[in-house]
């Protein structure tokens, strides 16, 4: 009996989680990953650490190399090949070598698309000039990198007020680099409500970071096709020698539409919560697909690196003949801009008032530690809980230390479908140097515990 065969298109999160996981459990199957750019396996969210100096090299963001999966994984990785077509009915794929020119084709038995995402490229006139870039995969970052050692720009431009137009104001400032971040809608931050964000604008404000909301970039403008300035929307210019877009990501979609995969709403792949596509044979993961969120109880398009994880396991397990699920996801995530970290998790003020659901919120500030103890911080818990039930629906947080923890707290909290006054009492940690003995977590669901 021949060996089953598979293809993995996209090296990076999902793809090589899958290709690891269907060599864990079948010792004699082909596996073969097809990757468009120099690198499988790294970590993108580190990149702004890379670039900042934080990180000193590219290859401590390399998980693990191809030379790994070759040799102790016996996974076939071909780098710099692009698949152009799937023909499902013949269980086939279409593959150019990007050096060569040459195409080839392959056959899978299971398939994986694991293409990712790009970044959104709005059709601003001039933005191909040299100076502008996006950071979504090693090589990006790797060339952000090289152009400041070398350049070394003194004014910085990042359009869009997302997570990673924080991170990178940050790396772009430690950098010494005079940055402006341009924002188009009237609050950064999309996915938390402006009463967390204004602490987040106050320190962005505190290292000289400039933010410009409610206005958009007409034009990129340049010397002998090097950028030196953005003009606003109102004929301001903004003088900037390295800009970065962070204006969003799309999903890779475009080769599994063509196949007649389904897609959703906000063109990612639809997949049940096996990996599954609606075409036999075919699965998808990560940053290409959707994701079951469990508050909403639908579908929902929030690329996430843990996830893509996630998802990837799954996919590869299913594929080799196993009955994984994906359990789904909440939402959270966590990030850093200078001193301030930031979490969330679950729905926002914002997504509850669009989803039509009754609900009560509260927000407190309590300390990170002992109030007595050396270094101390407050934390800023905003909660949103469900008016009938008193479920938790939804948090955000910002404070100097101690987030991601307590951002976890509740989003455990919310899959295991708790109330606010189950996490009141709920059982937590306590020690002067880490917590104090009334949990910041516990406080902010006893206060809103009284309002319902």
């Amino acid at each position: 009996m021949a060996n089953s065969r598979f293809i993995i298109i996209g090296g990076v999160a999902a793809g090589m989680s899958a290709a690891s996981k269907i060599r864990s459990l079948d010792t004699d199957a082909e596996i073969t990953v097809f990757e468009k750019s120099n690198y499988v396996s790294y970590i993108a969210c580190g990149m702004p650490y890379f670039i900042s100096g934080v990180i000193d090299s590219p290859r401590r963001l390399i998980a693990y190399d191809v030379s790994f999966f070759k040799e102790k994984r016996n996974i076939n990785i071909f780098l710099r090949h692009e698949v152009l077509k799937i023909i499902p009915d013949r269980n086939t794929v279409v593959v150019k070598n990007l050096n060569s020119g040459e195409e080839t084709k392959h056959t899978y038995d299971k398939l994986l698309i694991s293409t990712g995402a790009r970044p959104f490229i709005p059709p601003i006139k001039g933005i191909s000039l040299e100076g502008i870039f996006t950071l979504r995969n090693l090589e990006d970052g790797i060339t952000i990198k090289n152009f400041i050692d070398t350049r070394t720009p003194r004014n910085g431009l990042i359009l869009g007020a997302g997570n990673i137009g924080m991170e990178m104001a940050e790396a772009f400032v430690s950098r010494g680099i005079r940055t402006t971040i341009v924002e188009k809608m009237p609050g950064i931050l999309g996915t938390m409500d402006e009463d967390i964000n204004e602490i987040i604008e106050t320190e962005l404000k505190t290292h000289s970071v400039s933010l410009i909301k409610s206005k958009g970039i007409t034009e990129f403008s340049g010397i002998n096709g090097v950028m030196n300035k953005a003009i606003l929307e109102n004929n301001d210019s903004i003088e900037a020698d390295v800009a970065l877009i962070g204006a969003g990501i799309r999903p890779n979609s475009e080769l599994a539409k063509e196949t007649g995969v389904d897609t959703g709403q906000s063109g990612a792949i639809k997949v049940n919560n096996r990996m599954e596509t609606n075409i036999p044979d075919i699965f998808a993961a990560g940053d290409c697909a959707e994701a079951f969120h469990l508050v909403y109880r639908r579908n929902v398009y929030m690329p996430l690196g843990t996830t893509a994880n996630k998802q990837g396991r799954v996919a590869g397990e299913n594929m080799a003949g196993g009955n994984a699920t994906f359990a789904g996801i909440v939402g959270t995530s966590v990030f850093k801009v200078f001193s301030q970290e930031v979490g969330r998790t679950g729905l926002t003020e914002k997504d509850a008032l669009r989803e039509g659901i009754g609900y009560v919120t509260n927000t407190i500030e309590h300390y990170s530690r002992a109030h007595y103890f050396p270094g101390t911080s407050k934390i800023r818990v905003k909660l949103i809980a469900e008016r009938e039930t008193g479920k938790l629906l939804g948090a955000e947080l910002v404070g100097i230390e101690g987030i991601a923890q307590r951002t976890d707290i509740f989003a455990t909290a919310i899959i295991a479908g708790l109330n606010v006054k189950q996490i009141a009492g709920l059982d937590l940690g306590y020690t002067p140097p880490l917590a104090p003995v009334y949990d910041p977590v516990l406080i902010a669901a006893g206060e809103i515990e009284k309002k319902l």
